[in-house]
């Protein structure tokens, strides 16, 4: 009863992983309109006068100002890698929210995955290791105890009824 248990826990685990992972890989639905793509490039850029907001949810003159020229150089044919660009090289790397996928940014990206997959084989282990039957201690019962052992408990047992009557 108790292997079924771990093992429906850890299909269940695995079910849940396997799900998250086809929902991460297939991504977030293609910008329809205008105004979809313009918040999709700006979300993933910093607005240079708020703290941590990005250009798409910033109300600055800025932010509007940046959102206007992402519109305009998307009319104009340029890929949303372009605009990225345009505006890293003009306020430098920390405009962009998202980490690049190159030198010591590429462990934001890979830090969090190793960690969950640590987690998982925690996981595992300790399920495999309570599933697993344990070994007797010594001292528990069904050992055997030694006849010199024995003897002393038994010594013992007939001084504490002597006392006692």
């Amino acid at each position: 009863m108790r292997r079924a248990s771990s093992i429906a826990l850890a299909a269940a685990f695995v079910a849940s992983g396997a799900a998250l992972g086809v929902v991460a890989a297939r991504g977030p639905a293609p910008p329809r309109t205008m105004d979809d793509r313009v918040r999709q490039i700006a979300s993933t850029l910093r607005c240079p006068s708020c703290q941590d907001l990005s250009v798409a949810d910033s109300p600055s003159i800025v932010a509007r100002q940046i959102r206007a020229d992402i519109a305009s150089r998307l009319r104009d044919g340029q890929s949303p890698q372009r605009i990225r660009g345009y505006f890293e090289s003009r306020f430098g790397h920390s405009v962009l929210l998202t980490p690049s996928a190159h030198g010591i940014d590429l462990l934001a990206w890979l830090l969090p995955a190793l960690l969950v997959l640590g987690g998982i084989g925690l996981l595992g282990l300790t399920v495999v290791r309570w599933s697993r039957p344990h070994a007797p201690r010594p001292g528990a019962a069904g050992l055997e105890v030694s006849p010199g052992d024995r003897a002393l408990l038994e010594r013992e047992v007939r001084a504490l009824d002597a006392e006692t009557t």
